[in-house]
C-alpha cells in the first residue's frame, strides 16, 4: 500500500464509533486485510459470544472468558482459533484490496452495498457440531440469507486483490472438490454460493469426545441470549492488523 492509503486506514479507524479505545485508535497496526462479516449489535448476544471467544472486536480488547462447569478444556484452550477473529458470520473472507484501492474505497462500498440490501432473517440459532468444530447455525428457512450472501460476496469481489500462491495454498486446494477449487480461483473462497453455510464459530476443530461434551455446555450457557428470530440487519467491515488480530471498523445498517 502507498502511503496515502495508509493514512485512509487510519482516518475509517479513527472515526469509526464502534471503536471505543482511544488511545488503541491513536496507535492500531495498519488493517493487512478486510473481511465483511455479520456481527451482532451491542447488547446481551454481544457480550455474551465476545467473552465466550475472549474477544472483542469492537472495542479492539480481550474480555475474560467464563469458567463454564463441564467442558473437558478451558475455554481459552477451546478457542485459540476463532480468538483472534472475533465472534462474526462470514459473507466475505478476508481479502487485500485490489490494486489502486484504499482503505476508504473499500468502506465506501461496503456502505454503498450496504444501502442496497434489505435484512435478512432466520427463526433463530443453535449450537451444532460443523464437522469437528461448534458453531451457531441458522434454524428455519434460510434461503433468503443465502441469497443475500451471494449478494454480498459478487458486490464485494472487485475489491479484491487476485490470490497469491501462497495464499491459494492456504486454501489446501488438495482437499477441495473441482467444484471449490472453481469457486476459489472465481471468488477467493471455496466455501461460497453453492457451498455456503452461514455459521457463527465457536470452537477450534475439536476431538470428536471433546465436541461431544462442550456441545450442551455452549448450548445451555447460550440459550438465555440467542436471538429470536436472529436478523442480519448490517453488513460490518473488519480489519485485520499486523499481529492477526480483527477488529470491526464499520457497521453498515442495512436500509435497501
Amino acid at each position: 500500500m502507498t502511503p496515502t492509503r495508509h493514512r485512509h486506514v487510519t482516518k475509517v479507524i479513527t472515526r469509526h464509533t464502534h471503536v471505543t479505545n482511544p488511545a488503541y485508535c491513536a496507535t492500531m497496526d495498519l488493517m493487512k486485510r478486510f473481511a465483511v462479516y455479520y456481527a451482532p449489535r451491542p447488547g446481551p448476544f454481544a457480550k455474551a459470544t465476545a467473552a465466550l471467544l475472549g474477544w472483542d472486536s469492537a472495542s479492539a480488547r480481550p474480555v475474560p472468558q467464563p469458567d463454564l462447569p463441564g467442558v473437558p478444556l478451558p475455554l481459552a484452550a477451546l478457542t485459540t482459533d476463532p480468538h483472534k477473529y472475533g465472534f462474526h458470520g462470514t459473507l466475505r473472507a478476508p481479502f487485500r484490496p485490489a490494486d489502486g484501492l484504499g482503505a476508504e474505497d473499500v468502506a465506501d462500498a461496503v456502505r454503498s452495498l450496504s444501502r442496497k440490501l434489505s435484512p435478512v432473517s432466520c427463526d433463530g440459532l443453535r449450537v451444532e457440531n460443523l464437522h469437528g468444530f461448534l458453531a451457531l447455525t441458522p434454524t428455519g428457512d434460510h434461503s433468503a440469507l443465502n441469497a443475500f450472501a451471494a449478494s454480498v460476496l459478487r458486490e464485494t469481489n472487485p475489491l479484491r486483490a487476485p490470490l497469491t500462491d501462497a495464499e491459494r495454498a492456504r486454501r489446501r486446494p488438495e482437499s477441495l472438490t473441482p467444484h471449490q477449487l472453481a469457486l476459489l480461483d472465481t471468488w477467493g473462497y471455496p466455501h461460497v454460493m453453492e457451498e455456503f453455510r452461514f455459521h457463527l464459530t465457536l470452537t477450534n476443530h475439536l476431538p470428536e469426545d471433546q465436541a461431544a461434551q462442550t456441545l450442551p455446555v455452549l448450548s445451555a450457557h447460550l440459550a438465555p441470549v440467542l436471538p429470536k428470530p436472529f436478523i442480519i440487519e448490517d453488513l460490518c467491515l473488519f480489519g485485520e492488523d499486523a499481529g492477526g488480530r480483527f477488529h470491526l471498523l464499520h457497521r453498515f445498517p442495512l436500509s435497501g
